[in-house]
């Protein structure tokens, strides 16, 4: 994995999984980070290659759970992220995944109170000592590229101090998001403490933070003079944001995003949180199209309600047939 010049899609909860990576992706998107999966939840999880929709699921055991579904297609460029609070069991669940992946990464920057809680996410800024601990055991151990990503924290200083521990772990790369724990996503993000980092670190840095059209790649990183830049929101709401042609329309790209989701077989849960949060952005589930999408039940309600019954009927009889092809299904 190259860490230099990239456009990165970040990991986002239950938005990142593979139909989304899939769309950023043919936009332009270099690396595309999954949705983070806790160790626990990845340790109870077996391989298994799924012929009927051409994927490789990572299955929790004895249920029909899928945690984690990958491809041929993104297989060197998406990036499998961690949420860990203890270095063997972080690698125990790394290894079940790594041979199907590009790189594995290690959260260390959220703060939604399910990950402090359970000491991770940005509850490990604060545990230098276990940061080490964690990232060596892993680059110990594996022969992917391993990296992790962080948020600022009280000072400049403090920041670049444990990127420089970081680095010292020997990871490949390590992303910055802009913004304190504390900061929420209105709040600006601080693209000169991210350049302090850049400044302080010979591996390449990841700079993450207000960025929601093509143009601010170009700005983030020449205010930072980071390696590479990831956007969130910016891919969420128009994942065409890294396309360097104008963007692409949001409906159509919500399109897109559908066929996706009927074509992977995503799971309809997380096809409607998705769809919800691209409508909040643009319009309001208060609309009839957002109490559609979450009165719907599974992917051919939402196939129906956007048009493509034709196409969800078509993928569904070919993936029986003996001559239906990937190709003819994209």
């Amino acid at each position: 994995m190259e860490y230099h010049n990239k456009l990165v899609l970040a990991p986002m909860v239950r938005v990142g999984t593979l139909p989304f990576r899939l769309l950023a992706a043919e936009y332009g998107a270099d690396i595309t980070y999954g949705e983070e999966i806790i160790d626990h939840k990845m340790v109870k999880c077996e391989r298994k290659v799924n012929e009927y929709v051409g994927c490789t699921d990572f299955v929790e055991k004895g249920t029909e759970n899928i945690v984690f579904r990958t491809c041929n297609e993104e297989r060197n460029r998406v990036a499998f992220q961690i949420g860990t609070s203890d270095a063997v069991r972080a690698l125990t669940a790394a290894q079940i995944v790594c041979n199907d992946v590009a790189a594995i990464d290690v959260n260390m920057g959220c703060p939604k109170s399910f990950s402090i809680s359970g000491g991770m996410g940005a509850a490990l800024l604060n545990k230098p000592e276990l940061i080490h601990d964690i990232l060596t055991t892993l680059k110990r151990n594996l022969s992917c590229p391993v990296t992790c990503k962080i948020r600022l924290l009280k000072s400049s200083q403090d920041t670049v101090e444990l990127a420089r521990r970081i680095e010292k772990t020997g990871v490949s790369a390590l992303a910055v998001h802009g913004r304190r724990v504390a900061d929420r996503p209105k709040d600006p993000a601080k693209w000169s403490e991210i350049a302090d980092v850049v400044s302080a670190l010979s591996i390449p840095v990841i700079a993450n933070g207000d960025v929601f059209d093509y143009g601010d790649f170009k700005r983030i990183r020449a205010a930072t003079g980071a390696s590479s830049v990831m956007v969130a929101r910016g891919a969420l709401w128009n994942a065409s944001v890294f396309s360097p042609e104008d963007k692409v329309h949001w409906e159509k790209v919500k399109r897109e995003y559908v066929r996706k989701s009927i074509l992977w077989e995503n799971d309809v849960k997380s096809t409607k949180h998705t769809l919800k949060e691209m409508i909040m952005h643009y319009s309001c589930l208060e609309l009839p199209e957002g109490k559609s999408v979450i009165k719907s039940e599974n992917l051919a309600d939402i196939a129906q309600l956007y048009g493509e019954e034709r196409y969800y009927q078509f993928v569904n009889e070919n993936r029986f047939s003996a001559y239906g092809s990937r190709d003819e299904l994209l």
